[in-house]
């Protein structure tokens, strides 16, 4: 029996963009910042961990650290619970007894963790910088613009729109206020059918692929149903006719990692690994998703590799932090001896997500202890009760 390749040995290129991740360097396309109101410890520093430890201690039972999958190994050791974006926010409304939720994750996520917790509780993101450029691909102003296009077009009053979690707090409050509900990549079909029962429209934003997926993949429409909505051209570059025509009305947004995987990749490594099996988060493109053996969430991905046969051999098409531990983890005989390689031979990580890295940990953490609160996430109350509002409609799906 042979052994799995771990992914750390993988014959796999890092690109530009995932040396920028590393939390030093500016995003020029960041709203928030990259400023750090402090001096952070230097990534060298041998005694990080035991610092990071020892804050985390003095804070006790007031501070409870989330850990999105994505994450950095080195920031993951310390939190107290992992999850996808929703289950984390779920998770701090569900200990409202801490009051500092230090949420290792980005900017839209900590969002809907203020949106759920307490008044008395503080959510804090260790990097203010720490964004996601998917959530970003859709303002409040240009959401607002597009919803006065379609009320021109005479369909607005009978489009619901979708959000998908992984958006800002004002997208999920524009979408509360219109009617509409959010999703996940786990719900989205069944979002999609409540929607759908609601109006004949849907606005799906802000990741075309997963929307496109959806409808076409779940719920059997066709690819002409589907339209794509572009902010940055007049009337987002479609015809009244285009939109009266559409069912999805697909906002121009995608994920910058899943957005990377292609056919190509899925051929090459089909060649590569006789018998491998492809299995994709909906984030991808349509094609890749049409090639792929199996299409899921990250808590999908996951529990599918938990579950695969021994030996099985799997190529993933999401995030490389989450593939790299899933590698790991599965590649003793103990552990069923599973062959798991990342899609695509060019590493590349969520450049937004690694900003969170171990000194940013510590000096959160540090700075939480000595009494100084640093970086806490704040939703206006107008916001977050129509956020909520979609939220809720989420929760009460079918």
């Amino acid at each position: 029996m042979t052994t799995a390749q771990p992914l750390t040995e993988l014959d796999v290129q890092p690109t530009p963009l995932a040396l920028l991740l590393l939390g030093r360097e500016a995003d020029p396309h960041s709203e928030r910042g990259v400023e750090c109101p402090g001096d952070l410890p230097a990534a060298s520093d041998p005694d990080l961990v035991a610092r990071a430890r020892a804050a985390k201690e003095r804070l006790g039972d007031r501070v409870f650290v989330l850990g999105h999958h994505y994450q950095r190994d080195e920031v993951i050791q310390f939190a107290d619970v992992t999850g996808d974006s929703f289950k984390l926010a779920r998770d701090a409304a569900a200990r409202p007894g801490a009051e500092y939720i230090v949420f290792c994750g980005v900017h839209f996520m900590a969002e809907s963790a203020d949106i759920l917790t307490s008044p008395e509780q503080k959510v804090i993101l260790p990097d203010l910088a720490a964004g996601c450029s998917m959530a970003d691909m859709a303002t409040a102003e240009q959401v607002a613009e597009c919803w006065d296009v379609l009320a021109e077009a005479g369909v607005s009053e009978r489009t619901v729109p979708v959000a998908y979690m992984n958006s800002s707090a004002d997208i999920k409050a524009f979408t509360g206020r219109h009617g509409g509900t959010i999703c996940t990549s786990s719900n989205a079909e069944r979002a999609l059918t409540w929607a759908f029962e609601q109006g004949d429209k849907v606005l799906f934003l802000p990741d075309q692929h997963l929307g496109r997926n959806t409808a076409v993949r779940d719920l059997g429409m066709s690819p002409e149903d589907c339209v794509v909505y572009n902010p940055h051209r007049p009337n987002g570059g479609l015809s009244a006719q285009q939109l009266r025509d559409a069912k999805m009305i697909l906002w121009r947004g995608h994920c910058s990692v899943h957005g990377r995987f292609s056919l190509d990749s899925v051929e090459e490594v089909r060649a590569r690994i006789p018998g491998v099996n492809v299995l994709v988060h909906p984030e991808c493109r349509h094609e890749v998703v049409s090639a792929a053996d199996e299409v899921g969430s990250t808590e999908y991905i996951i529990k599918a590799l938990e579950a695969a046969p021994a030996g099985s051999k799997w190529a993933v098409g999401t995030e490389l932090n989450l593939v790299r531990r899933l590698a790991n983890r599965f590649a003793t005989e103990a552990a069923g001896n599973k062959e798991i390689v990342f899609l695509d031979r060019t590493v590349c990580f969520c450049s937004t997500m690694n900003r969170i890295d171990l000194p940013h940990l510590v000096w959160t953490l540090e700075s939480l202890a000595d009494g100084n609160e640093i970086n806490q996430i704040r939703v206006d109350a107008d916001t977050a009760h129509y956020a909520q509002a979609a939220l809720e409609r989420m929760l009460a799906l079918p």
